[in-house]
């Protein structure tokens, strides 16, 4: 049985905002949600991944590590990949991961090192007959950034390895967490402001930030340091268990953490766990967890890795932070739909080495569910989205003077009415000509995912709207590089590079340009069907509602919410300075439709030098196929490319047919 269209679209949600998180996280070291909120969006989709196998396709987040590393250094792929670890937030999950170890084993009697999770940049270093040669940071688990003079700078790094008794290793590459400590974090926040520089928002950003500094000497004046927790390869020597690597490693000169152990029971891990959990606030490092590794590296070959964690490690993680502090007031901010959100206006608290004074309520029912009112004592947890959220209310401390929030009968922004929709929680401002509506939907249609114009931040967006220059994102096309470059924080080449940006947008595809109109319910998959359905936007404007409930995966609410956008006269308009202005409103010659895939199951592994992975999945279902994830006795072919993984050794199993990708493109006439 095939996954209900609302599952088939919570796990397409799901991983553009993994995507979008692991990018910010992992490329641009610049996150804007907690470990714990991450962890969270992870675990949904690999629960829904588990419930429905035939969702999972390759380019899942599930399927790998994280997001490509950024291209301002030289990149370095790893020899072992260096795969993220599997998490437990509960000790009921602990005891499921340790029955499963048994398990596999068929054996008790396992031991266990246990070391606090550090956090930082993970970074692997080479060393070769002693000597460091390379340096790099995880990336994407495969390939990582070349910042090898970075990292020489670091004293706690060694150049040359000490002499061992057994001698140094022939080669090592050692694996390690670069972290900054609390004091020297605050002490180099001070030394920011003092100099005006915005301060960093926690250790881990500054430690992150610091390694990938195109000057080395802007990274040697930094109070970073480093602790080894792994290898990938060790040549030369051997040694049988983790703990005694750790050991081997410290003699070596190399810096491990003291606060160690090996246990072999459940109760020893929680013991250490609570231990640490005790310390974390004082610890002179941030640690967000407990490591827990099974300590023999026999068994831990023998229990294996899947395709984006070892089987044979778990990180048991602390909870998330929270704060105490008091609900001042209720702000209500309107979004481009014209929805009006509730914000939690908080006394500053410091939460996590960061302070917070606003905190998401999400909407009316959840003030409702959490009785909160202003003047409340309130729990603030940063596990949140972009804000942080409060999660309870403090229900013991109230004076009796408190008072419950009230919906604005009038647009805080434009004074319009608001109204509730039937059948919604959420109030909306009425007026379309809203200044927040207005400013929300041209940043929406500037986005990368919509029509792509790089440099058209928020800030420049309400300059724009607030000095009266754009009454809709189609004003875009008419602005004039001068009266751009006379905006504030703006000048001639800014102007210039927005100017062209804006100019190459006119060409994006037709189904980022439906995508950017703003369609109420219309995200980017349904963009994409309606761009495959119809040649153009007067085309689309022209469905009716039952021509659109027609459409797979189209149903009445995005019917209806699409007719109604097309009937607006505001939005007539917005659509006629777009096409005056060139903007791609067809979706161009459409390839004839061939079925020779017609009942065919391909499943695609490596990389593909003329397509991608997901462009060519398109082309087997655009020709009456089925491209899936995973290889089975149903599969009847596996295309390889470069670097191809285990998919390879199961086809061959099986006994499915493995082509390469020129046969493949013979096989869709292309070649």
């Amino acid at each position: 049985m095939s996954a209900p269209k609302d599952i088939v679209k919570k796990v397409d949600d799901l991983r553009e905002r993994i995507n979008y998180h692991d990018c910010r996280y992992y490329v641009l070291d610049s996150p804007e949600i907690t470990d714990a909120e991450y962890d969270r969006l992870m675990r949904e989709l690999e629960d829904l991944e588990r419930r429905y196998p035939e969702l999972v396709t390759p380019d899942s987040p599930t399927q790998r590590v994280g997001a490509r590393p950024v291209e301002a250094f030289g990149t370095f792929r790893h020899a072992v990949p260096m795969l993220s670890i599997q998490n437990a937030l509960n000790e009921g999950e602990v005891h499921e991961w340790i029955g499963r170890v048994h398990r596999t084993l068929g054996e008790e009697g396992v031991r266990y090192s246990l070391e606090p999770k550090l956090d930082g940049l993970a970074v692997e270093l080479v060393y070769e007959d002693g000597l460091l040669t390379l340096g790099s940071t995880r990336g994407d688990g495969h390939t990582g950034e070349n910042i090898t003079e970075n990292l020489r700078t670091v004293r706690s790094i060694p150049l040359r390895l000490m002499k061992h008794g057994a001698g140094v290793p022939s080669l090592l590459e050692a694996r390690g967490e670069v972290v900054i400590g609390r004091a020297d974090f605050d002490r180099l926040n001070e030394e920011r402001r003092a100099a005006g520089e915005e301060p960093f928002a926690n250790p881990r950003n500054a430690a992150a930030g610091s390694c990938r500094q195109l000057d080395p000497r802007i990274t040697a004046s930094r109070p970073l340091t480093i602790f080894i927790y792994g290898i990938g390869r060790l040549e030369g020597t051997s040694v049988g268990k983790h703990s005694e690597l750790l050991d081997y490693l410290s003699a070596l000169g190399l810096k491990v953490v003291d606060r160690r152990k090996v246990v072999e029971t459940a109760e020893e891990m929680f013991d250490f766990y609570n231990e640490l959990l005790e310390v974390r606030e004082k610890f002179p490092y941030e640690m967000d967890g407990l490591v827990i590794k099974v300590d023999s590296f026999a068994r831990q070959e023998r229990l294996g890795v899947r395709s984006r964690s070892p089987r044979y490690i778990l990180a048991y993680k602390f909870p998330a932070h929270e704060g105490t502090t008091q609900l001042n007031d209720v702000i209500w901010q309107v979004g481009r739909t014209g929805a009006l959100t509730p914000v939690a206006a908080l006394a500053p608290v410091g939460i996590g080495g960061v302070t917070v004074s606003r905190a998401s309520l999400h909407n009316q029912d959840e003030i409702r569910r959490l009785d909160v009112r202003i003047g409340d004592t309130v729990v603030v947890q940063r596990a949140g989205d972009v804000i942080p959220k409060v999660t309870r209310v403090v229900a013991s401390r109230r004076t009796g003077r408190e008072k419950p929030p009230q919906v604005p009968k009038e647009c805080p922004v434009c004074g319009s009415e608001v109204v509730f929709a039937e059948g919604e929680v959420v109030p909306r401002c009425q007026n379309i000509a809203c200044p927040a509506q207005v400013k929300g939907n041209i940043t929406h249609f500037a986005q990368r995912t919509a029509l792509d114009i790089d440099g058209l931040g928020e800030k420049l967006v309400d300059q724009l709207v607030d000095k009266g220059m754009m009454e809709d994102p189609g004003d875009l096309y008419s602005l004039k590089r001068e009266d751009i470059a006379a905006l504030e924080r703006m000048g001639e080449k800014s102007a210039e590079n927005l100017v062209k940006a804006i100019d190459e947008s006119r060409s994006a595809p037709f189904a980022r340009v439906i995508y950017g109109l703003g369609i109420r319910h219309v995200g980017e998959h349904v963009a994409q069907v309606l761009a495959e359905e119809f040649s153009g936007v007067d085309e689309l404007a022209a469905a009716s509602v039952a021509n659109l409930v027609e459409i797979q995966e189209i149903g009445p609410i995005v019917a209806d919410s699409v007719c109604r956008y097309f009937r607006d006269g505001h939005n007539q308009r917005f659509l006629k300075k777009l096409r005056d202005a060139g903007v791609r409103m067809t979706a161009g010659k459409r390839p004839v439709k061939k079925n020779i895939f017609s009942g065919l199951t391909f499943v695609f592994t490596g990389g593909l030098d003329t397509m991608t992975r997901d462009e060519a999945k398109s082309l087997v279902v655009s020709m009456g196929g089925r491209a899936s994830g995973s290889v089975s006795a149903k599969t009847d072919y596996v295309v390889g490319g470069k670097d191809a993984g285990t998919k390879l050794d199961k086809a061959k199993k099986l006994g499915v047919r493995i082509i390469d990708e020129s046969e493949f493109r013979r096989m869709c006439d292309l070649e």
